[in-house]
């Protein structure tokens, strides 16, 4: 009678921004599972306090665009999640340089963050990016799974300015997501993953609130939810580049905070899916709902 061979060693998943939002979140929520997390920081000084004293989490000092560090801060990394790094105009060159080190560091699965209806040709300027990075990641040999997130919801509330929210948007809707329902079906992902589960090889996921709203809509939520009168105001193409071209930002900047409200105008996001519940058995968070709990 032969002996079971001894089980290998737990899989090492590896998290980028895990400062950020939504990186720190997907880590403390694999952290409370138990699971061995290698974090990758621009600044080791920055590392969340849960984890400082953690046995089971490692941190390496890595950026995106630094090709030789991220391969050495991912040897031995079976499961990676990749948060798009921080709007830059060579946030493309970063992404690409970033998935060639996980490949050759031997990375078996990437998670990454993209955007919902991201294209070559897409209205959300931003969104090319995302397409791109998916072309070159899909091309990598790793296994890959995208999770396609709306507008983020929690980000509504902060296009107001003075009680405002001025932009081309129309009458669009758009089914944005909070950032707490990414990161539970991001670390729902990249649990399974971990634990040997192929459902989410190759797949896209678009991650979505359980509504589509208008601007006018959220502005009229936002304000029933927190008291502070907040409208929307229908701008023209041309008022909008004016308005926003004042704050001395790039082209390329600028563009993207246009495009965010052409994109919704467009109807291209008036999406609402089952997603998130799919994947984390819970029903996504509402604005209103999002506003009560952060209130």
């Amino acid at each position: 009678m032969s002996t079971p061979a001894a089980p290998g060693p737990p899989t090492l998943i590896a998290v980028t921004g895990a400062t950020g939002r939504i990186g720190g979140a997907v880590a403390a929520l694999l952290h409370e599972r138990g699971a061995p997390l290698r974090l990758l920081l621009r600044d080791p000084s920055r590392t969340p306090r849960w984890a400082r004293d953690a046995p089971s989490v490692e941190v390496a000092v890595a950026q995106y665009d630094d090709g030789e560090a991220a391969r050495a801060a991912l040897a031995g990394v079976d499961v990676l999640l990749m948060v798009s790094a921080s709007e830059s105009a060579d946030r493309l060159l970063q992404h690409r340089t970033f998935i060639d080190a996980a490949a050759a560091a031997g990375v078996r699965h990437v998670v990454y963050t993209s955007f919902l209806g991201a294209a070559a040709d897409a209205i959300f300027t931003l969104a090319r990016t995302h397409w791109a990075t998916e072309e070159h990641l899909r091309a990598s040999g790793m296994g890959f799974t995208l999770l396609r997130d709306s507008f983020y919801l929690d980000f509504l509330p902060d296009l107001a300015v003075n009680g405002v929210i001025a932009g081309p948007a129309g009458t669009g809707r758009v089914g944005a997501v909070a950032r707490e329902d990414v990161a539970r079906s991001a670390a729902a992902v990249l649990a399974d993953l971990a634990a040997g589960e192929s459902r989410h090889d190759g797949a896209v996921y678009e991650l979505t609130g359980p509504e589509a709203l208008t601007l006018a809509e959220a502005a009229a939520v936002i304000t029933r939810a927190t008291g502070r009168p907040t409208v929307y105001r229908e701008q023209t193409l041309e008022e909008a580049y004016a308005s926003r071209s004042a704050y001395g930002a790039p082209d390329w900047q600028v563009d993207a905070w246009v495009s965010t409200y052409t994109a919704i105008a467009s109807g291209a996001l008036d999406r609402v899916t089952e997603d998130v519940e799919r994947i984390t058995g819970r029903r996504p968070l509402g604005l209103a709902e999002l506003l009560a709990d952060h209130s």
